[in-house]
């Protein structure tokens, strides 16, 4: 009885992200009660290893019990309290002066948000009043690349590039621009190797800037490897030679680091990784475990400094939240880092991501797969109707959500991206429980492929 009263009720009442709002009237919810480790359950009690950690964010695990004592504690002693106009409290600012000592050299100071988009939106507003400081009032392009995701407010859904999250929003706004992603399995082309196709995306970016006039762009916009869009892994020397552009006409390197900080790629971020010195970082999702909705902006010292003159002239830093640095959320971040340092997690990332990545391989052969890519503990599986000339299929995305839906008849939460599978799950994750996620996923494809071969008939 509850169970269909959460249903009706959720159908009648509650709007879902990314979804089909008429398809989701028509099938409805799985209604999730319940987490532990990097299995939750439904209402019913089926159970589901979360191959995706929620949306690539729950690092510890589900149900980990010192989050929720740090969240009690915390709550107990001091619920909220904002820090405008001078006023702190000791989470917030032991949690800004850890992230400085993990952060790459030369990110000095933390600036906090509720989620990745409003981090990225003022990561966009920093870099504007950054320029206006310097008189240079034009200086505001912001340059992304296709199949990225920065978020989905108006700014930041304007650096976003995939067409899901802007058509019928009137996005991008005319600030931004798209360059092509670092994908050499789609974007390479016949003949050319990865150092040719680097030279291309790296000429495509000056060229860019050039015809739009450098005193014009402002930043660069990246995420070390690209998440939501595919998990999509640049060749190495990639991000030196973007790097290398953008200094030439110096364009800020904002390194977007929501889906792969805090471990995820088996450093502590991702910039150590793939070679990237940024002057603004972006983090979030792992940074609480996604337990409390936390983000943060770090910001080098000169752009600080350039900010700080600026704010003294006209009397105030005219930006921030209500619920920026709250004492809760980075309560709980405090103690999720420390529980990342001291399992080891980042290694296990690293060390288990490599049995997983080693695990999917074993999948290229198949013949509904085309390319199989990861780093650390994140990968895909890209679907295609044929090997030979990695022909998409028709409709895109048609198997990569039969893949999603039957994937839950086997136990197995996974996430769809147009026909690209993603794996991304909790970095307590242990090799035993990869090998029985690999299984249950080796169960749905097979499903899959009886499916296509009978010529993908509608339910």
């Amino acid at each position: 009885m509850l169970t269909n009263s959460l249903h009706s009720k959720d159908i009648a009442h509650q709007i879902h992200p990314a979804t089909n709002m008429r398809r989701h009237e028509r099938v409805g919810p799985i209604v999730i009660d319940r987490g532990s480790g990097i299995y939750v359950y439904d209402d019913e009690g089926r159970e589901y290893i979360e191959g995706l950690a929620g949306l690539w964010s729950v690092g510890v695990g589900f149900g980990e019990k010192r989050l929720v004592d740090a969240a009690t504690r915390q709550m107990s002693k001091l619920p909220y309290y904002h820090i405008f106009s001078h006023k702190t409290h000791e989470p917030s600012t032991l949690l800004a002066e850890k992230l400085v000592s993990l952060a790459p050299e030369g990110l000095k100071h933390v600036f906090f948000t509720n989620s990745g988009g409003e981090a990225n939106d003022s990561a966009i507003k920093f870099v504007w009043y950054y320029n206006n400081a310097l008189g240079r009032p034009e200086k505001k392009k912001f340059i992304s690349r296709q199949n990225a995701y920065h978020g989905i407010t108006i700014a930041a859904g304007s650096l976003t590039g995939l067409q899901a999250n802007q058509r019928g929003f009137d996005l991008p706004l005319p600030f931004a621009r798209h360059v092509s992603a670092p994908h050499y399995y789609r974007n390479g082309l016949p003949g050319e190797s990865e150092d040719t196709f680097i030279e291309r995306l790296a000429t495509e970016l000056e060229t860019l800037i050039l015809d739009e006039g450098p005193d014009t762009v402002a930043a660069f916009i990246g995420e070390p490897l690209m998440g939501a869009g595919g998990v999509i892994v640049p060749p190495r020397g990639y991000w030196k030679r973007i790097q290398e552009v953008c200094r030439k006409y110096d364009v800020l390197v904002i390194a977007d680091e929501v889906i792969n900080g805090f471990g995820r790629l088996g450093t502590m971020f991702g910039c150590e990784s793939l070679g990237i010195k940024p002057d603004i970082l972006v983090c979030s999702k792992q940074i609480t475990s996604s337990y409390q909705p936390l983000a943060a902006v770090l910001i080098s010292d000169t752009i600080y400094q350039a900010m700080a003159d600026q704010s003294d002239r006209l009397g105030t830093f005219g930006h921030g939240y209500t619920t920026g640095a709250h004492p809760v959320a980075t309560a709980v971040a405090l103690e999720n880092l420390a529980i990342i340092e001291e399992r080891g997690l980042v290694n296990n990332a690293a060390e288990v991501g490599a049995h997983m990545r080693e695990g999917l391989a074993r999948f290229a052969n198949h013949p509904l797969v085309g390319e199989v890519r990861g780093m650390g503990l994140i990968a895909a599986i890209e679907l295609v109707a044929d090997k030979a000339t990695k022909a998409r299929f028709d409709p895109v995305g048609k198997v990569g959500m039969r893949v999603f839906e039957r994937a839950h008849d086997h136990g197995l939460i996974i996430r769809a991206i147009g026909d690209s599978i993603a794996f991304c799950p909790p970095m307590i994750i242990t090799t035993a429980q990869v090998d029985e996620m690999l299984k249950r996923f080796a169960a749905t494809l097979e499903d899959v492929a009886g499916w296509v071969s009978a010529g993908m008939p509608d339910a």
